[in-house]
């Protein structure tokens, strides 16, 4: 019995470094993806344009970085196809034909656009910037990917790529599906608490990084709210609002119920609760943390990685890009 090997298509901006929400919210879903599916995981240093566009060293500092995190998470490079945004030209002519026939409204009402603007400022309201929907959309399209790892905050992104993908069906397929429309598969930690119990994010200065030290990890750690009504030991907590306890769900879920059942009790202090956890969050990390710092010695390996990753990639576009201008006439 033959199984069907999914094609997964998914990417990061190279914008800083990776911190523990990647980790457990997307790289060990990579990880699984290179033995489950045809994997293809993309530096979007595009995208990091749409933002950063007034730092470009910065982005490009960022790229080898970025992978030799993803390889030391245990992304396979020899199962998955890891990849350069920028390097498959392709993607930028998708964007361009695909531009021609999406609606300026279908993109302004995007959830995320009006906010980041609030949030970032006017200076990213640029063409580039309303059109990252669409190429994010070409990102997959161009892979011929049919699933797509994203948390919930992306969901109206999809969403989007799939109206675009039915339109240019219904135009120039002709009865057929030149384009394939993509499916959306949630990440079981689509969303991990930083320090403050916000979604844990670089841009709230709350997250816990990859390449952090483990004095630096303790000190987060420390730093972490808990339960505000849980003000000394023999206090009865709540561990279901405390991000320590969402933590510890991964990083030891086996230890779920006593400290559950000894934070409600009032026999575990917070204080206690972090000092614990930071020592297993550094046991957790530690080996990533080792074989990142192997990675950043090879850098002609990583480099190497990518080069490969990237002309296979354009293969598979070229392809895609072919069928797409014979079916617009082109």
């Amino acid at each position: 019995m033959t199984v069907e090997r999914h094609r997964v298509m998914s990417g990061m901006r190279p914008t800083g470094g990776l911190h523990l929400g990647h980790l457990v919210g997307v790289l060990t879903q990579w990880e699984s993806y290179c033995e489950s599916a045809d994997a293809f995981f993309e530096i979007a240093d595009l995208h990091a344009y749409t933002t950063g566009f007034m730092d470009p060293r910065a982005i490009r500092d960022e790229r080898e970085e970025m992978v030799a995190v993803w390889l030391a998470a245990g992304v396979d490079p020899q199962r998955s196809t890891i990849y350069l945004q920028s390097a498959v030209t392709e993607i930028a002519e998708l964007q361009t034909l695909l531009s021609m026939i999406v609606p300026v409204s279908w993109l302004e009402r995007v959830p995320t656009y009006k906010g980041q603007i609030e949030a970032l400022g006017s200076e990213i309201a640029t063409y580039g910037f309303l059109g990252y929907p669409l190429l994010q959309l070409c990102d997959i399209a161009v892979m011929r990917g049919d699933r797509v790892p994203v948390g919930r905050d992306q969901l109206a992104h999809l969403e989007f790529g799939r109206e675009v993908v039915r339109r240019f069906n219904y135009l120039y397929g002709d009865g057929a599906q030149v384009l394939v429309e993509p499916q959306a598969t949630l990440s079981q930690f689509a969303e991990v608490p930083g320090t403050d119990g916000r979604k844990m994010s670089k841009s709230y200065d709350n997250a816990i990084l990859i390449a952090d030290d483990e004095e630096t990890t303790t000190r987060k750690v420390r730093s972490m709210i808990t339960d505000p009504r849980k003000i000394r030991r023999g206090d009865p907590g709540r561990p279901e609002i405390c991000p320590v306890f969402s933590l510890w769900k991964f990083v030891n879920p086996l230890r779920l119920d006593g400290i559950a059942a000894a934070c409600r009790s009032g026999e575990l202090g917070c204080v206690a609760d972090k000092t614990d956890f930071a020592e297993q969050l550094n046991v957790y990390l530690r080996p990533v943390r080792e074989r990142l710092a192997a990675y950043r010695t090879d850098r002609p390996f990583v480099e190497d990685v990518i080069a490969r990753g990237t002309e296979r990639a354009r293969d598979v576009a070229r392809g895609v890009l072919r069928d797409v201008k014979r079916a617009m006439k082109l």
